[in-house]
């Protein structure tokens, strides 16, 4: 584990460096006789290793809080880590060649393991540096014991061990680093495929709790979702300015449109703001009990942003429930609009356009023919003849409940279905 002993800029991330060229040298006899001073103190190392590995884990446990907590979760995990971590460092002062393959993997697996676990970097790389001191005043108390004569040697190769120790805080970080961003994919990538579900109608029962934690949505609430294209503003996450601010959302990006699932809170007068980003076509659908319903409330949603005008405008189902039948089963609407609109195709185009545009405009009205006289720019009597010209033409009263019902939907299919 620690191969740190002095304070240095942490490294960058990036993959597994490779090992690094060193420039061939002649080593004087001073630098052999310092590598069999190393050599002779780190086997003492070595063969007390259990001690010292029991010395790393106490420390830590004292400096390190993140550590203290590790030991109380797994004390023998954590001590055969320690123990594996200065077992690899030692042997690769021995023989550096022949360990430093195992050492490098040991320092590798460490800092994945440790980022799994979500042990914080910096704790990781405290312990390192931790276990690298006490490495090195070993090798000096060891030296200063059996040999006090020969420690001044040791200076000759410290530039062989904070060598080593970069190398493998490099290492660490690097694995660290890596697995903290595969870690932060896969969980994005759950968000996504758990909020797809819940749009999509397919979630199972047992994944909404998940979901709900996933999403940092109440599983059991009151929900509307929204469908927004066209016009999202740049630098804005999802379509969020379409909504009106504080409100709890969930953005789920599409290709033809994104999509919010919405908590509606108490007090929420709404959650869509008047004023939207310029082109913005935004459906509300009505609200769901529950994120179960979250799929139901799609669909509405899908239907009320088909009713949105080109030029950009919000929806809200509930105000457009006429349209939106006729918008979610177009193939009744068109058979309607043939069986109350058909019969007028006999006439001249115009005379049928003046008509449709007199009926509807009559309807918009309330049933007024005087108010739709002022619109239409003719005598009240003419809006009349036109009404009666058209019951002849197709046999409805519009006096009649039933009918006025489908001349209205029959008229909407018509704008909807052929604007």
């Amino acid at each position: 584990m620690p191969h740190a002993v002095r304070p240095r800029t942490l490294p960058r991330p990036g993959p597994a460096p490779a090992p690094r060229p060193r420039t061939p040298r002649v080593r004087s006899l001073i630098d052999a006789d310092a590598l069999r001073v190393l050599h002779r103190a780190a086997r003492v190392l070595l063969d007390d290793l259990p001690q010292l590995t029991d010395g790393l884990v106490a420390a830590l446990q004292e400096r390190e809080p993140a550590y203290r907590a590790a030991v109380e979760d797994d004390a023998t995990e954590t001590w055969q880590e320690v123990h594996r971590s200065l077992r690899h460092s030692i042997s690769s002062l021995l023989d550096p060649r022949g360990a430093r393959d195992a050492a490098r993997r040991c320092s590798w697996k460490i800092g994945a393991t440790r980022a799994e676990q979500g042990l914080p970097l910096d704790a990781l790389l405290h312990a390192f540096r931790l276990g690298g001191s006490l490495v090195w005043q070993g090798l000096v108390d060891e030296t200063s014991r059996t040999a006090p004569e020969d420690v001044r040697l040791l200076v000759h190769v410290a530039s062989d061990v904070w060598d080593f120790v970069d190398e493998h805080c490099t290492l660490v970080a690097d694995a660290y680093r890596q697995t903290e961003r595969q870690l932060a994919w896969r969980r994005e990538n759950r968000v996504r495929l758990l909020a797809a579900a819940l749009l999509d109608g397919t979630s199972r029962i047992a994944d909404l709790p998940e979901a709900a934690r996933a999403l940092g949505l109440p599983e059991h609430g009151r929900y509307v979702v929204v469908a927004v294209a066209g016009g999202r503003p740049a630098g804005c996450p999802g379509a969020q300015a379409a909504l009106a601010p504080g409100v709890r959302v969930h953005w789920h990006t599409g290709v033809d449109a994104d999509h919010g699932i919405v908590l509606v809170e108490d007090g929420t007068e709404s959650v869509v703001p008047k004023e939207r980003p310029a082109g913005a076509r935004v459906g509300v659908s009505s609200e769901v009990d529950g994120l179960s319903a979250v799929g139901e409330a799609r669909r509405l949603a899908d239907t009320a942003l088909s009713l949105c005008p080109e030029e950009g405008g919000t929806v809200h189902l509930t105000e457009h429930l006429p349209a939106a039948l006729v918008a979610s089963s177009p193939e009744l609407g068109a058979a309607l609009a043939e069986r109350l609109l058909g019969p007028l195709a006999r006439l001249e185009p115009a005379d049928a356009e003046v008509l449709l545009d007199t009926l509807a405009t009559w309807l918009a009205c309330d049933g007024s023919a005087q108010r739709a006289a002022r619109r239409l720019y003719c005598h009240r009597n003419t809006v009349l003849n036109r009404l009666r010209r058209y019951e002849q033409l197709t046999g409805r009263s519009l006096s009649r409940p039933t009918d006025l019902i489908e001349v209205g939907l029959a008229l909407t299919a018509r704008t909807l279905l052929h604007p």
